[in-house]
């Protein structure tokens, strides 16, 4: 009997680490966020004047083609003046 509880209390203790883990980790990733995403919204400005189409941005970084045209506008560039722009 004295056996099975602090086998259990052990395992609850651990369950309960794994989460307060699981939620530093979710934290650092929240904090990563806006880095990421800038980093992305300057790799997409980059790759369309490159001459990368929007169709095929928007597949890659997993945005919509009205999204990666957003993304072009804010960073000053109209899309279909530089690069190519399918509908």
């Amino acid at each position: 009997m004295a056996g099975d509880l602090e086998a259990a209390s052990e395992a609850y203790r651990a369950a309960l680490q794994r989460v307060q883990d699981g939620l530093a980790e979710v934290a650092s990733a929240r904090a990563d966020v806006p880095k990421v995403r800038e980093r992305l919204a300057t790799a997409i400005v980059t790759a369309y004047r490159d001459g990368q189409r929007v169709g095929e941005i928007a597949r890659v970084a997993g945005y919509g083609r009205e999204q990666v045209r957003r993304i072009l506008r804010a960073a000053g560039v109209e899309p279909g003046d530089t690069g190519s722009v399918d509908a």
